[in-house]
């Protein structure tokens, strides 16, 4: 009996530390000095925790598309600075403000996002108290 008690209680604890070993440092993988801004096609959504990430296809100057991945704020950061889950839809063409990431993937971490209607969100980063 006290064996099996060990082995929940060392399972339980498993479960509680995992979630810290999976986030992550903003300063760790996005560079505060280098902010980009891309106009682009949402491709995807997806809103979980921790964080809200979308995808949009940016055509460059010489033709050719890039996918782009951008993190955004915890969800109920997100909420209260006016985010929906439909406030973003596959279609819309918006134009987002971004730390780019320290690898040089197409990936940043948003600061801002300009719907097609003209709305301006922020995105609640890590890396930009400004907002």
């Amino acid at each position: 009996m006290r064996a099996r008690l060990a082995v929940l209680a060392m399972g339980f604890g498993l479960l509680c530390v995992t979630p810290v070993f999976a986030h992550h440092s903003f300063s760790a993988e996005y560079d505060s000095n280098k902010v980009i801004t891309l106009t682009g096609t949402v491709t995807a959504v997806d809103w979980m925790n921790p964080h809200m990430f979308f995808h949009i296809d940016v055509k460059g100057t010489d033709g050719k598309v890039t996918s782009w991945s951008l993190e955004n704020g915890n969800l109920s950061t997100l909420m209260r600075r006016g985010w929906r889950k439909d406030s973003l839809k596959i279609g819309d063409v918006v134009t987002v403000d971004a730390f780019l990431a320290k690898d040089g993937t197409s990936l940043g971490n948003a600061r801002s996002v300009k719907l097609a209607d003209g709305k301006k969100l922020f995105s609640g980063s890590a890396g930009d108290e400004t907002n």
